[in-house]
């Protein structure tokens, strides 16, 4: 976890660790099954495997998730990073608590595969995890409790606070160029009120015009069936964004410079369009040198250190 100084402009976290204390034991058991397929239907497909560190912990090989028998879900993997922030999870909140995470795509058939007894037969059958666990959590049998807990004292800490721009808001005045300076200003008066700077989302969910018809992903809608959630996904965090292509919630954009022509010039009108986008003017007006300067400030949001923190990266 970095200094808490470096996380002044974030602020307090809402997963704290108050029923799962976090340790280095815990810690170091989470990753090692973060990056285990034993969690997998036929020990084929790890966590890690679709959440690769020097992308954010997105994947960069596919459009949508990629799962057991090269079979292709119907969502981009998202990228992870501040966790703990979150109040709800995945692209249409499907999730609200931290240490559910991993049940979804362990359990997911296009993903991992299979179902938690047998993963819990599995694991108490391997004498280093029995004694892994033991460690962590002073119990002889191991359950699925324990496993969410220790998966998520690694994916809790996984705290990405030290790119170009966390340097420059916490006061180096150097770590942005001046087109990222310029950037920032422009990212300011036309993206920061869904992607609000220090965690670079708002956690709302909202319709940002990519379709006039939704059948294909209902969107927010499936977990709310709220005819006005139709078309909602959740607003991404920004960070480490420009290492974890492809973008929106089915990957259909490989590069931001697309992300960004579709904002100044390819919002779909329906009827659940985000206000903001809406309008007698569809769309976020954005001129070819605000969009370079856009650009160059995205790239100020890669956390070097935390993409290539050896503390996050596969054990085996």
């Amino acid at each position: 976890m970095p200094k808490n100084a470096q996380l002044n402009h974030f602020p307090d976290p809402v997963y704290q660790y108050q029923n799962n204390p976090l340790t280095k034991a815990g810690f170091e058991l989470g990753r090692k099954l973060f990056y285990d397929p034993i969690l997998s239907e036929d020990n084929s497909v790890s966590c890690g495997s679709c959440h690769k560190q020097f992308a954010g912990f997105a994947d960069l090989e596919h459009s949508v998730s990629h799962g057991l028998n090269n079979q292709l879900g119907t969502r981009n993997t998202p990228a992870l990073a501040n966790l703990r922030w979150n109040p709800d999870f995945f692209w249409d909140g499907g999730v609200n608590h931290l240490e559910l995470v991993p049940l979804a795509p362990i359990t997911n058939l296009l993903e991992m595969g299979t179902n938690l007894s047998l993963v819990i037969r599995k694991l108490n059958r391997d004498p280093k995890y029995v004694t892994q666990f033991r460690k962590v959590f002073h119990q002889d049998t191991i359950n699925s409790q324990q496993l969410f807990k220790a998966l998520t004292q690694f994916i809790g800490e996984m705290v990405s606070a030290n790119a170009p721009y966390d340097q420059y808001v916490n006061g180096k005045t150097d770590a942005l160029t001046e087109e990222q300076k310029q950037g920032l200003l422009v990212f300011e008066a036309k993206c920061s009120t869904c992607h609000k700077p220090g965690l670079f989302t708002d956690h709302s969910f909202r319709n940002n015009g990519l379709d006039s018809e939704f059948k294909k992903d209902l969107g927010r809608k499936i977990i709310t069936e709220q005819p006005s959630d139709l078309g909602k996904f959740r607003v991404p965090s920004l960070r480490n964004v420009a290492v974890s292509s492809p973008y929106m919630h089915d990957g259909r954009f490989r590069t931001l410079a697309q992300v960004l022509e579709h904002y100044d010039k390819g919002v779909k009108t329906s009827a659940t369009l985000d206000p903001l986008l809406g309008g007698s003017r569809l769309g976020i007006a954005l001129s070819k040198e605000e969009k370079k300067q856009l650009l160059a400030f995205l790239e100020a949001l890669t956390d070097k250190t935390f993409i290539t923190d050896p503390r996050f990266a596969d054990p085996f």
